[in-house]
């Protein structure tokens, strides 16, 4: 009598973390890594000519990917021919993508000699073909379910993302996660001060490298240490010393991330199907992005500063932890490049310049345009000092000017360019509506007809979209609405300054043009915005009949930039 022969199994068991959320919706452990275990070693039982000798799991790992370290063990003792037969519960634990689930089952298992059991499928390959049809019409459901879950799971995170639901799994450092919501941000009292500061040094001129060593020096814990500190696990794959230090590219990480202003963004990136797990970008139109949607750290003010910042040439001197007040601010009149600041010693002693960098580094620039430092930074201390009182005096003369009348001037100044318009509109529209009886009367061809017709829908378009957002804009003058007077207080807040830093120089000043020592011109931030305040205040004077007086100073920031 030939001797029975005896299997050498291989237990596999798998559950996704969407299963294990279907499970404990059904309140049922039907999926469970301990129920597929107990329901084989109960088919084995029952089949003496089985043994398992290996179990192999995969806990939390899709069936859509085969890349999965417990099965590619298993596949690995399979080539090696350590095990001849592998038990699953059914096909779905097994793989849920028919292609490569039919490519073992069909066609590597039957080619090593390895028997394949899904129990409750009543799928057993020692049987013969009986199963051929049927496993390949399971794998497809079984795909076609995991097509429907991803959709799924697609479809509810785009919908927590624009109702502002935070799906990330872990938060930003600054913040942390609602006890009571998940989906909702809340700032982390500890971590929240350090970002603050973070903003506050980069403000102040230095750099990332330097407030990373900073923050190391003060032992001031990395956002990976600190989460694992409060008890946050994260993967650790660029993790290279013992314990994560602060480092320039985290320091910047955080000073581009938006979220610490209020605003959240998400979607940035995507998979391109539930197969494919390479993560691609998405277009920046299809992010989903809702402003103040949770506690701000930081202001939008300092937020957007801290961005132009970092778009400036702004190189740390040699011996120094921070740049010069007006590094990057500074740029030659003549070709546009960044002043640089150089040293030159004589008679025992350093004298300091700002030179172009272009004509340093024979680029091309016709001369030095070389200034002291010292006198470009009191020169530019002493325009701001006027411009600030400049500032207050326009603050003053718009709290003399009645409210409501001024108000009334913007808005009839908006409207006015909303008649003009809304005629252009009209002229698009009669135009339009010629070139049709013109086409038809042979005076003018198809194609000239299609052109004149194109340009003409565009130029009213252009003109409708105009009008619309004028419409808005006076609606929110009427109803105060704006922010229009802001500016002012940046300006004002400093009205006591007794030096030039590199915040303030930062906050207040767009550019500073040097064409040499004897001519400098200041181009002051929202500089716009006081010329036609100052312009809407004369207008006020001369079309309200009043006698208002109007700074000398005020009149000439109105009139032309700083310039000496």
């Amino acid at each position: 009598m030939e001797k029975q022969k005896i299997y050498q199994a291989a237990m596999y068991v798998r559950l996704s973390k969407e299963d294990e959320e279907v499970a404990l919706a059904k309140k049922s452990e039907s999926e469970s890594i301990q129920n597929q275990k107990r329901l084989i070693r109960d088919f084995v039982s029952q089949h003496p000519d089985i043994e398992i000798i290996r179990e192999y799991e995969d806990d939390g790992y899709t069936g859509s990917d085969f890349e999965r370290p417990g099965f590619q063990s298993m596949i690995e003792d399979v080539r090696r021919g350590v095990v001849d037969c592998v038990i699953v519960k059914d096909l779905s634990r097994f793989g849920r993508e028919y292609i490569d689930s039919g490519r073992y089952i069909e066609r590597i298992f039957p080619t090593l000699g390895v028997r394949f059991i899904a129990i409750n499928d009543n799928i057993d390959r020692k049987k013969g073909d009986q199963d051929d049809i049927v496993v390949p019409f399971k794998n497809l459901m079984n795909d076609a379910y995991c097509r429907d879950i991803s959709i799924k799971i697609r479809t509810n995170l785009e919908a927590k993302r624009k109702d502002g639901q935070y799906t990330g799994a872990f938060t930003p450092y600054g913040y942390l996660k609602d006890e009571k919501d998940k989906n909702k941000l809340v700032v982390d009292p500890y971590a929240s001060g350090v970002v603050r500061d973070i903003f506050k040094l980069k403000m102040q001129g230095m750099s990332q490298s330097g407030i990373a060593d900073n923050l190391n020096k003060n032992g001031i814990l990395s956002p990976l240490e600190y989460k694992h500190s409060i008890g946050i696990r994260i993967q650790e794959n660029f993790k290279v010393n013992e314990q994560a230090k602060w480092d320039a590219v985290s320091v910047r990480r955080i000073l581009e991330n938006e979220i610490y202003t209020g605003t959240l963004i998400q979607g940035r990136h995507t998979t391109p199907n539930h197969k494919v797990k390479k993560i691609v970008k998405r277009p920046e139109n299809e992010w989903v992005r809702i402003e103040n949607n949770h506690e701000a750290i930081v202001s939008k003010r300092e937020f957007d500063l801290i961005q132009r910042l970092l778009t400036l040439d702004t190189r740390i001197p040699m011996n120094g932890d921070a740049v010069y007040p007006l590094s990057g601010l500074a740029v030659c009149a003549e070709c546009g490049s960044p002043m640089t600041k150089k040293d030159v010693p004589a008679g025992g002693k350093i004298y300091s310049y700002y030179i172009c960098s272009n004509h340093a580094n024979k680029r091309g620039c016709s001369a030095p345009h070389r200034i002291p430092k010292e006198k470009l930074e009191n020169t530019v201390f002493s325009l701001l000092q006027e411009h600030i009182q400049a500032v207050l005096d326009m603050e003053r003369v718009l709290k003399y000017i009645d409210e409501v009348p001024f108000k009334d001037i913007e808005v009839r100044q908006l409207n006015e360019r909303k008649d003009r318009l809304e005629q252009d509109v009209a002229r698009c529209k009669e135009l339009r509506n010629n070139l049709y009886e013109d086409f038809k009367d042979g005076i003018i061809s198809k194609k000239d007809y299609e052109e004149l017709h194109d340009s003409f829908s565009a130029k009213r378009s252009s003109a409708e979209e105009e009008i619309r957002s004028i419409n808005h804009r006076i609606r929110d003058v009427v109803s105060e609405n704006t922010d229009k007077y802001r500016w002012m207080a940046y300006f004002t807040e400093h009205k006591d300054i007794k030096e030039l830093t590199r915040a303030v120089a930062v906050e207040l000043i767009q550019q500073v043009r040097v064409t040499d020592k004897n001519n400098i011109e200041v181009i002051f931030s929202f500089e716009d915005s006081f010329c036609a305040y100052a312009d809407m205040a004369a207008d006020y004077a001369a079309n309200e009949g009043k006698l208002l007086a109007m700074p000398e100073r005020m009149i000439q920031a109105a009139d032309e930039r700083k310039v000496i």
